[in-house]
């Protein structure tokens, strides 16, 4: 078997690479145009593998990806590649609208065409999974939680680029019969984050001193999920999920941005005391255009349909978390050399 990753350098598509490889019973081929966020440091402790392939491919190029296609044969495309930080897109939406609904588009329609003249048991077996976020569902009140028949209302570029990337991936499938799955994920965080994101953030301007930023009040509230939790609920959908299914993938620790922050900051206590209280360098700075207030997500579907279930509770996940960022800031100076640890989005800076 030869399974495609889309976006396989990046956070959460490393994270299922590393998990694939280690199993040994399949190629997986990773896929990957290396912008900012995607780095092949994400896989070295994967790059001697027999089981590993890369490919520097941008997933827009439509003829590169048909190539590879027709190239390595795969059983099965995991379709994680996106622009995926908010501040960003809010700065600059273009590459969210390429990347995210172009470069989907690609990849579906490249997936028809090689689906299409596959032998009768291979077409049955080929699945096509597309990885979305619950931030296209838009923003909820006090109570209740998103479910796959929640509407769509996304508030910024990033998540009204992945919604128009959802319903292509789902169109594809009712209109061609292309075996498309789809999942929407609550935050993901762990290790190989990329440093502009919040826990990074956190955890890189306490080590070193520096003015922690948290947007507004610090009251927004997510779904926290442990990067591996993500990696095992996309490996039993493609395992056992229904054709033309989308399925919620949530950690069930919905925590708010400054409960996470205060978290991190009193780990950080424990384990560097001299330089205690870290939480004295957080700093309230200029909420961003569109914030939502909350999100959540209901994934009793896929625990009572497929027997997901989240492994790592939010405090062993932030413990984790921190400890592999303090043991790889190697790492973090190689990936991130350059980034702002400030948040990002338009009048968002600190004041």
């Amino acid at each position: 078997m030869t399974v495609f990753v889309t976006g396989g350098a990046g956070f959460i598509g490393s994270a299922l690479v590393r998990d694939l490889v280690s199993k040994g019973d399949q190629t997986v081929v990773t896929i990957d145009k290396l912008t900012y966020a995607g780095s092949l440091e994400n896989l070295t402790e994967i790059s001697s593998s027999n089981h590993h392939s890369f490919e520097q491919v941008d997933i827009c190029d439509a003829a590169a990806i048909s190539a590879l296609f027709a190239k390595y044969r795969p059983t099965t495309v995991y379709h994680l590649a996106a622009e995926s930080h908010v501040d960003r897109s809010i700065d600059g939406p273009a590459d969210f609208i390429q990347t995210n609904l172009v470069g989907t588009f690609v990849m579906l329609q490249s997936a028809l065409e090689y689906w299409r003249d596959l032998p009768e048991k291979a077409k049955n077996d080929f699945r096509f999974l597309h990885v979305s976020t619950d931030e296209v569902y838009g923003e909820l009140g006090p109570t209740g939680q998103f479910s796959e028949e929640s509407p769509y209302e996304p508030s910024s570029p990033y998540s009204a680029s992945k919604a128009g990337s959802d319903h292509l991936a789902r169109a594809w499938q009712r209109t061609y019969g292309l075996p498309v799955l789809v999942t929407n994920c609550s935050n993901n965080y762990g290790p190989y984050q990329f440093p502009e994101k919040l826990l990074p953030v956190v955890i890189l301007n306490a080590l070193a001193g520096r003015e922690i930023p948290v947007y507004g009040t610090g009251e927004n509230v997510r779904d926290w999920l442990y990067v591996h939790d993500h990696s095992t609920a996309l490996q039993a959908v493609i395992d056992k999920g229904r054709i033309g299914e989308t399925y919620m993938v949530g950690g069930r620790a919905e925590q708010t941005n400054i409960y996470m922050v205060r978290t991190i900051c009193r780990i950080l206590d424990r384990k560097f005391p001299g330089k205690a209280p870290h939480e004295d360098l957080i700093r309230f700075v200029t909420d961003r255009p569109g914030h939502d207030a909350r999100y959540a997500v209901d994934c009793s579907k896929i625990e009572a349909e497929l027997g997901w279930r989240q492994s790592v509770s939010l405090e062993e996940g932030l413990e984790k978390t921190v400890s592999w960022y303090l043991d790889n800031l190697d790492w973090v100076s190689k990936v991130g050399d350059g980034v702002e640890q400030e948040r990002r989005g338009l009048e968002g800076k600190s004041a």
